[in-house]
């Protein structure tokens, strides 16, 4: 089994949000279950942005699915979409 680049975009509930407190609780969350290789912030619209989260995971089945979940878990999250997996 190879490694799997998975891209997330994380919503949150609002435009007042403390970006660098969500990347460590991200890191956090992540713990032992993936290698975080990069952190990117997308404008939405009105000011609203989206934090994008490229995650190296190992290519076994539900770990996308265990590490959205994590995700969801932090405050002022209010959605996580995968954007993109691909074989690295």
């Amino acid at each position: 089994m190879g490694d799997v680049l998975v891209t997330y975009k994380i919503m949150p509930s609002g435009v007042d949000i403390d970006f660098e407190k969500m990347k460590s609780e991200v890191k956090e969350k992540i713990g032992t279950l993936g290698k975080i290789a990069e952190f990117d912030l997308q404008p939405i619209a009105f000011g609203l942005k989206a934090l994008v989260v490229k995650i190296v995971v190992k290519d076994e089945g539900g770990i996308t699915d265990k590490i959205e979940e994590e995700l969801s878990k932090i405050e002022n999250v209010q959605g996580v979409v995968v954007e993109e997996v691909s074989l690295i």
